[in-house]
């Protein structure tokens, strides 16, 4: 089997480039490598999810398939008094995230490499952050919506930049279902960064 960018273990021969960044008026050095989504730079999905961010300054925040490490650690640049917690299938990106967590001096973060929430169980977050792996398969893709609405703490957050011609519509349809309260915060160039909220009401009906 070939690999992808949410293999389990990239075979594929190391290609390693730093790639400098603005985000948020904050500068980055990210290290990537191949085997790794967008490893040529932040890709402008991810650089629309990161400008249209609202974070508490104290939040816990979760970010799904790190990749090496933009959007999450850009998270803990906006939550400097919260912590961030990045978690990703591939062990090359979650070495990458560690890495570039190192080199740009952010220490209010945590990496863990998990097969989608595997790992983090149990716990809770005010902010769930996706630029989802649509590679995978929507079915991939509706499983992170659905498990990470269980890992918010109610009035919190999921965060997801997808394109409208990669499946945004069915998207908001399944965030719809499962939140209740879907706000479409802004659209760029076909990409399309959707806020769903965990209401108390629709959380007690859940469980």
């Amino acid at each position: 089997m070939s690999d992808h960018y949410y293999s389990h273990s990239p075979s594929v021969k190391h290609n390693r480039h730093v790639h400098e960044a603005l985000l948020r008026g904050f500068s980055f050095r990210f290290v990537t490598d191949a085997g790794v989504f967008s490893k040529t730079g932040v890709d402008y999905g991810s650089r629309v999810l990161i400008e249209a961010l609202e974070l508490e300054k104290d939040a816990r925040v979760l970010d799904v398939g790190c990749g090496y490490g933009p959007i999450g650690l850009t998270a803990a640049r906006l939550a400097p008094q919260g912590f961030v917690t990045m978690i990703d299938i591939n062990e090359r990106a979650v070495e990458l995230s560690k890495e570039n967590a190192k080199l740009n001096g952010i220490s209010n973060v945590e990496v863990i490499q998990s097969d989608l929430y595997e790992a983090v169980r149990g716990q809770t977050f005010q902010a769930v952050l996706t630029n989802p792996p649509i590679r995978a398969g929507k079915a991939v893709v509706h499983q992170i919506f659905e498990e990470g609405f269980g890992l918010l703490e109610p009035g919190g957050s999921m965060w997801v930049v997808i394109q409208k011609k990669q499946g945004a519509p069915s998207a908001e349809a399944k965030l719809q279902e499962l939140f209740g309260e879907v706000e479409e915060v802004t659209k760029d160039k076909g990409y399309r960064i959707f806020r769903a909220v965990k209401g108390w009401k629709m959380s007690q009906m859940m469980f």
